[in-house]
């Protein structure tokens, strides 16, 4: 990404479809107010240039919580599926350079980087589940424990049986059907 600021237009677009998305699932926010939010989202460009990228790569971002401590508002990937712009990435950079053919076009945690934003924990995943049913076709990434990446795996998530799974993979593995959610503090 070489441009990291929104032209005027690209604002007012935006803004307008977080406002419409945070009016529609007001039970993912109890209590939070939509003036609070926008305030803070107009003193942060890069925090909205993040946002952009999610609402284009397909994750529909949406505010969850807000942060007791920092005053942060916290925006999570809130698409019934993973992101369709964010799939068939192998799991981080490592896994992606050890594949001698079919690369993907790129990994989870580098594109998180690109756009901005941080991969879901798995306790962060369950948490958004809370909140609805997601990816019960899909799957996605969730931020895997060194003990586990350090011996060659990576840990994805899915809602099926109206249960949340926790499945391992090999990092450098990727399927259509598998994307990553993330989350930006603003």
């Amino acid at each position: 990404m070489n441009k990291k600021k929104l032209s005027q237009e690209e604002v007012t677009v935006l803004l307008t479809i977080l406002k419409a998305r945070f009016e529609n699932n007001m039970y993912r926010h109890h209590n939070l107010e939509w003036k609070k939010v926008l305030a803070r989202l107009e003193k942060n460009d890069d925090k909205l240039f993040s946002l952009h990228e999610m609402e284009r790569t397909g994750g529909e971002p949406d505010v969850i919580e807000v942060d007791k401590k920092t005053g942060e508002y916290i925006f999570y990937d809130c698409a019934s599926e993973s992101p369709a712009g964010r799939r068939s990435l192998c799991y981080d950079d490592d896994a992606l350079h050890s594949r001698k053919e079919n690369k993907p076009k790129n990994s989870a945690l580098q594109m998180a980087d690109d756009l901005g934003i941080s991969i879901l924990t798995e306790e962060q995943y369950r948490s958004l589940q809370k909140l609805g049913k997601f990816d019960t076709k899909t799957s996605s990434w969730v931020k895997t424990p060194s003990e586990i990446r350090e011996l060659g795996g990576a840990i994805f998530c899915d809602c099926r049986y109206n249960q949340v799974f926790t499945y391992h993979n090999g990092a450098e593995s990727y399927y259509a059907a598998r994307g990553f959610r993330g989350l930006i503090r603003v």
